[in-house]
Protein backbone atom coordinates (compact mmCIF):
# COMPACT_ATOMS: atom_id res chain seq x y z
CA UNK A 1 0.00 0.00 0.00
CA UNK A 2 2.78 2.42 0.92
CA UNK A 3 4.62 1.55 -2.27
CA UNK A 4 1.53 2.30 -4.34
CA UNK A 5 1.37 5.78 -2.81
CA UNK A 6 5.04 6.44 -3.50
CA UNK A 7 4.59 5.16 -7.04
CA UNK A 8 1.67 7.49 -7.78
CA UNK A 9 3.64 10.51 -6.61
CA UNK A 10 6.85 9.35 -8.32
CA UNK A 11 5.08 9.32 -11.69
CA UNK A 12 4.96 13.12 -11.64
CA UNK A 13 8.69 13.37 -11.00
CA UNK A 14 9.60 10.87 -13.70
CA UNK A 15 7.30 12.40 -16.34
CA UNK A 16 8.65 15.93 -15.84
CA UNK A 17 12.24 14.73 -15.80
CA UNK A 18 11.67 12.53 -18.83
CA UNK A 19 10.29 15.42 -20.88
CA UNK A 20 12.38 18.46 -19.89
CA UNK A 21 15.20 16.90 -17.85
CA UNK A 22 14.36 18.81 -14.67
CA UNK A 23 13.01 17.81 -11.26
CA UNK A 24 9.80 19.43 -10.03
CA UNK A 25 10.58 19.89 -6.33
CA UNK A 26 7.15 21.45 -5.76
CA UNK A 27 5.45 18.19 -6.73
CA UNK A 28 5.23 16.89 -3.15
CA UNK A 29 3.30 19.99 -2.12
CA UNK A 30 0.70 19.25 -4.78
CA UNK A 31 0.13 15.96 -2.97
CA UNK A 32 -0.20 17.88 0.31
CA UNK A 33 -2.76 20.30 -1.15
CA UNK A 34 -4.91 17.42 -2.39
CA UNK A 35 -5.17 16.10 1.18
CA UNK A 36 -6.49 19.47 2.36
CA UNK A 37 -8.91 19.66 -0.57
CA UNK A 38 -10.22 16.22 0.38
CA UNK A 39 -10.87 17.25 3.98
CA UNK A 40 -12.60 20.48 2.95
CA UNK A 41 -14.82 18.81 0.33
CA UNK A 42 -15.83 15.99 2.68
CA UNK A 43 -16.66 18.49 5.44
CA UNK A 44 -18.87 20.49 3.06
CA UNK A 45 -20.60 17.36 1.74
CA UNK A 46 -21.43 16.09 5.21
CA UNK A 47 -22.55 19.55 6.28
CA UNK A 48 -25.10 19.49 3.45
CA UNK A 49 -26.46 16.17 4.67
CA UNK A 50 -24.77 13.56 2.48
CA UNK A 51 -25.24 10.29 4.31
CA UNK A 52 -23.70 7.85 1.85
CA UNK A 53 -19.92 7.57 1.65
CA UNK A 54 -19.39 6.83 -2.03
CA UNK A 55 -20.68 10.12 -3.49
CA UNK A 56 -18.68 12.46 -1.18
CA UNK A 57 -15.54 10.42 -1.85
CA UNK A 58 -16.08 10.61 -5.59
CA UNK A 59 -16.70 14.37 -5.43
CA UNK A 60 -13.59 14.83 -3.28
CA UNK A 61 -11.46 12.82 -5.69
CA UNK A 62 -12.69 14.69 -8.75
CA UNK A 63 -12.28 18.14 -7.19
CA UNK A 64 -8.87 17.26 -5.80
CA UNK A 65 -7.71 16.14 -9.25
CA UNK A 66 -9.08 19.27 -10.93
CA UNK A 67 -7.73 21.74 -8.36
CA UNK A 68 -4.28 20.18 -8.09
CA UNK A 69 -4.07 19.87 -11.88
CA UNK A 70 -4.62 23.63 -11.99
CA UNK A 71 -1.81 24.08 -9.47
CA UNK A 72 0.44 21.92 -11.65
CA UNK A 73 -0.35 24.07 -14.68
CA UNK A 74 0.42 27.27 -12.73
CA UNK A 75 3.73 25.85 -11.48
CA UNK A 76 4.79 25.06 -15.04
CA UNK A 77 3.82 28.52 -16.28
CA UNK A 78 5.39 30.42 -13.37
CA UNK A 79 8.40 28.39 -12.25
CA UNK A 80 9.52 26.49 -15.35
CA UNK A 81 8.46 28.00 -18.67
CA UNK A 82 10.22 31.37 -18.21
CA UNK A 83 13.45 29.54 -17.28
CA UNK A 84 13.32 26.70 -19.80
CA UNK A 85 16.17 28.03 -21.90
CA UNK A 86 18.49 28.59 -18.94
CA UNK A 87 20.68 26.08 -17.12
CA UNK A 88 19.34 23.46 -14.74
CA UNK A 89 20.19 25.35 -11.55
CA UNK A 90 17.76 28.26 -12.04
CA UNK A 91 14.60 26.11 -12.57
CA UNK A 92 15.56 23.95 -9.59
CA UNK A 93 15.86 26.98 -7.30
CA UNK A 94 12.60 28.33 -8.72
CA UNK A 95 10.83 25.02 -7.98
CA UNK A 96 12.17 24.97 -4.41
CA UNK A 97 10.90 28.52 -3.98
CA UNK A 98 7.48 27.48 -5.31
CA UNK A 99 7.46 24.62 -2.80
CA UNK A 100 8.08 27.02 0.06
CA UNK A 101 5.37 29.35 -1.24
CA UNK A 102 2.81 26.53 -1.30
CA UNK A 103 3.78 25.31 2.17
CA UNK A 104 3.46 28.76 3.71
CA UNK A 105 0.28 29.49 1.78
CA UNK A 106 -1.39 26.37 3.22
CA UNK A 107 0.02 27.05 6.68
CA UNK A 108 -1.40 30.57 6.72
CA UNK A 109 -4.75 29.72 5.14
CA UNK A 110 -5.45 26.43 6.97
CA UNK A 111 -3.41 26.78 10.15
CA UNK A 112 -0.30 25.01 11.37
CA UNK A 113 -2.13 22.37 13.39
CA UNK A 114 -2.66 18.87 12.06
CA UNK A 115 -5.97 18.31 10.29
CA UNK A 116 -7.99 15.11 10.22
CA UNK A 117 -10.46 13.10 8.19
CA UNK A 118 -12.78 10.64 9.96
CA UNK A 119 -12.73 6.96 9.15
CA UNK A 120 -15.19 6.54 6.31
CA UNK A 121 -14.51 3.00 5.09
CA UNK A 122 -14.72 0.32 7.77
CA UNK A 123 -13.98 -3.37 7.63
CA UNK A 124 -11.04 -5.64 6.96
CA UNK A 125 -10.12 -8.59 4.81
CA UNK A 126 -8.82 -11.44 6.96
CA UNK A 127 -6.43 -14.11 5.75
CA UNK A 128 -5.35 -17.15 7.75
CA UNK A 129 -6.60 -18.91 10.84
CA UNK A 130 -5.84 -18.96 14.54
CA UNK A 131 -2.84 -16.88 15.54
CA UNK A 132 -1.49 -16.63 11.98
CA UNK A 133 -3.96 -14.01 10.80
CA UNK A 134 -3.30 -11.11 8.47
CA UNK A 135 -5.80 -8.26 8.26
CA UNK A 136 -5.88 -5.73 5.43
CA UNK A 137 -8.33 -2.86 5.68
CA UNK A 138 -10.71 -2.05 2.86
CA UNK A 139 -9.06 1.37 2.56
CA UNK A 140 -5.67 -0.22 1.94
CA UNK A 141 -7.19 -2.49 -0.70
CA UNK A 142 -8.80 0.57 -2.30
CA UNK A 143 -5.42 2.33 -2.44
CA UNK A 144 -3.79 -0.59 -4.25
CA UNK A 145 -6.69 -0.97 -6.72
CA UNK A 146 -6.82 2.78 -7.51
CA UNK A 147 -3.04 2.87 -7.97
CA UNK A 148 -3.18 -0.02 -10.44
CA UNK A 149 -6.07 1.55 -12.36
CA UNK A 150 -4.37 4.95 -12.43
CA UNK A 151 -1.07 3.55 -13.71
CA UNK A 152 -2.86 1.42 -16.32
CA UNK A 153 -4.82 4.45 -17.56
CA UNK A 154 -1.67 6.57 -17.71
CA UNK A 155 0.18 3.85 -19.62
CA UNK A 156 -2.63 3.72 -22.17
CA UNK A 157 -2.60 7.51 -22.53
CA UNK A 158 1.14 7.58 -23.19
CA UNK A 159 1.09 4.58 -25.55
CA UNK A 160 -2.15 5.03 -27.52
CA UNK A 161 -3.17 8.69 -27.68
CA UNK A 162 -1.96 11.69 -29.67
CA UNK A 163 -0.97 13.38 -26.41
CA UNK A 164 1.19 10.38 -25.57
CA UNK A 165 2.86 10.50 -28.98
CA UNK A 166 3.50 14.21 -28.50
CA UNK A 167 5.05 13.48 -25.08
CA UNK A 168 7.33 10.82 -26.53
CA UNK A 169 8.34 13.06 -29.42
CA UNK A 170 9.09 15.96 -27.07
CA UNK A 171 11.13 13.66 -24.86
CA UNK A 172 13.26 12.41 -27.75
CA UNK A 173 13.94 15.77 -29.42
CA UNK A 174 12.12 18.91 -28.37
CA UNK A 175 13.38 21.02 -31.26
CA UNK A 176 12.54 18.48 -33.96
CA UNK A 177 9.12 17.83 -32.40
CA UNK A 178 8.38 21.55 -32.58
CA UNK A 179 9.48 21.68 -36.22
CA UNK A 180 7.17 18.77 -37.06
CA UNK A 181 4.13 20.53 -35.61
CA UNK A 182 4.03 19.39 -31.98
CA UNK A 183 2.96 22.14 -29.61
CA UNK A 184 5.81 21.68 -27.15
CA UNK A 185 4.58 24.24 -24.62
CA UNK A 186 1.13 22.66 -24.44
CA UNK A 187 2.61 19.16 -24.21
CA UNK A 188 4.85 20.10 -21.29
CA UNK A 189 1.93 21.81 -19.55
CA UNK A 190 -0.11 18.61 -19.95
CA UNK A 191 2.74 16.62 -18.40
CA UNK A 192 2.62 18.83 -15.29
CA UNK A 193 -1.18 18.54 -15.18
CA UNK A 194 -1.15 14.74 -15.45
CA UNK A 195 1.58 14.42 -12.82
CA UNK A 196 -0.38 16.66 -10.44
CA UNK A 197 -3.53 14.58 -11.01
CA UNK A 198 -1.68 11.38 -10.08
CA UNK A 199 -0.33 13.03 -6.93
CA UNK A 200 -3.88 14.18 -6.11
CA UNK A 201 -5.10 10.58 -6.21
CA UNK A 202 -2.36 9.66 -3.74
CA UNK A 203 -3.26 12.57 -1.45
CA UNK A 204 -6.94 11.64 -1.33
CA UNK A 205 -6.20 8.00 -0.56
CA UNK A 206 -3.57 8.74 2.08
CA UNK A 207 -5.84 11.17 3.92
CA UNK A 208 -8.51 8.45 4.07
CA UNK A 209 -6.05 5.83 5.31
CA UNK A 210 -4.05 7.74 7.93
CA UNK A 211 -6.70 10.30 8.88
CA UNK A 212 -4.29 13.09 9.88
CA UNK A 213 -2.03 15.38 7.88
CA UNK A 214 -0.41 18.81 8.03
CA UNK A 215 1.17 21.34 5.71
CA UNK A 216 4.57 19.61 5.92
CA UNK A 217 3.63 16.14 4.65
CA UNK A 218 4.40 17.12 1.07
CA UNK A 219 8.11 17.54 1.79
CA UNK A 220 8.61 14.08 3.31
CA UNK A 221 6.40 12.27 0.81
CA UNK A 222 7.97 14.21 -2.07
CA UNK A 223 11.50 13.22 -1.07
CA UNK A 224 10.41 9.57 -0.68
CA UNK A 225 8.67 9.60 -4.06
CA UNK A 226 11.70 11.20 -5.70
CA UNK A 227 13.78 8.41 -4.16
CA UNK A 228 11.35 5.88 -5.63
CA UNK A 229 11.62 7.52 -9.07
CA UNK A 230 15.41 7.40 -8.99
CA UNK A 231 15.35 3.85 -7.63
CA UNK A 232 13.14 2.62 -10.46
CA UNK A 233 14.90 4.67 -13.13
CA UNK A 234 13.84 8.28 -13.42
CA UNK A 235 12.19 8.88 -16.79
CA UNK A 236 10.57 5.42 -16.83
CA UNK A 237 6.87 5.13 -15.88
CA UNK A 238 7.05 1.40 -15.01
CA UNK A 239 10.24 2.17 -13.14
CA UNK A 240 8.48 4.80 -11.01
CA UNK A 241 5.84 2.31 -9.92
CA UNK A 242 8.38 -0.46 -9.37
CA UNK A 243 10.63 1.87 -7.40
CA UNK A 244 7.69 2.96 -5.24
CA UNK A 245 6.69 -0.62 -4.47
CA UNK A 246 10.27 -1.67 -3.68
CA UNK A 247 10.83 1.35 -1.46
CA UNK A 248 7.49 0.92 0.33
CA UNK A 249 8.07 -2.78 0.96
CA UNK A 250 11.62 -2.24 2.22
CA UNK A 251 10.52 0.59 4.50
CA UNK A 252 7.59 -1.39 5.92
CA UNK A 253 9.65 -4.55 6.48
CA UNK A 254 12.44 -2.59 8.14
CA UNK A 255 9.92 -0.86 10.42
CA UNK A 256 8.22 -4.12 11.38
CA UNK A 257 11.29 -6.30 11.81
CA UNK A 258 14.01 -3.94 13.04
CA UNK A 259 13.20 -0.37 14.10
CA UNK A 260 10.67 2.25 13.07
CA UNK A 261 12.89 5.18 14.07
CA UNK A 262 15.44 4.48 11.34
CA UNK A 263 13.15 3.57 8.46
CA UNK A 264 13.93 6.80 6.61
CA UNK A 265 17.66 6.20 7.01
CA UNK A 266 17.23 2.72 5.57
CA UNK A 267 15.19 4.02 2.64
CA UNK A 268 17.79 6.59 1.66
CA UNK A 269 20.59 4.05 2.18
CA UNK A 270 18.95 1.97 -0.54
CA UNK A 271 18.97 5.02 -2.80
CA UNK A 272 22.68 5.60 -2.18
CA UNK A 273 23.51 1.97 -2.97
CA UNK A 274 21.49 2.07 -6.18
CA UNK A 275 23.18 5.30 -7.29
CA UNK A 276 26.59 3.76 -6.62
CA UNK A 277 26.08 0.38 -8.30
CA UNK A 278 23.35 1.14 -10.87
CA UNK A 279 23.00 4.90 -11.40
CA UNK A 280 20.33 4.50 -14.08
CA UNK A 281 17.97 2.72 -11.66
CA UNK A 282 16.24 -0.64 -11.88
CA UNK A 283 14.48 -0.03 -15.23
CA UNK A 284 16.23 3.12 -16.42
CA UNK A 285 18.50 3.25 -19.44
CA UNK A 286 21.90 4.94 -19.35
CA UNK A 287 22.05 8.20 -21.24
CA UNK A 288 24.12 8.03 -24.40
CA UNK A 289 25.49 11.29 -25.75
CA UNK A 290 26.98 11.70 -29.21
CA UNK A 291 30.39 13.27 -29.22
Amino acid sequence: MLGSIYGLIAVGYTMVYGIIGMVNFAHGDIYMISAYVTAIVLAVCFAFGFNAVFLPLLIALLLAVVITALYGWVIERVAYRPLRGSGRLAPMISAIGMSLVLQNYVQISQGARSQGVPTLIDGNLTFGRGEDVIQISHTQCLIIVVAIIGMAALTLIIAKTSLGRACRATQQDMTMASILGVNVDRTIAWVFVIGAAMAAMAGVLVSLNYGTFDFYIGFVAGIKAFTAAVLGGIGSLPGAMLGGIVLGLCEALFSGLINTDYKDVFAFSILVLVLIFKPSGLLGKPEIEKV
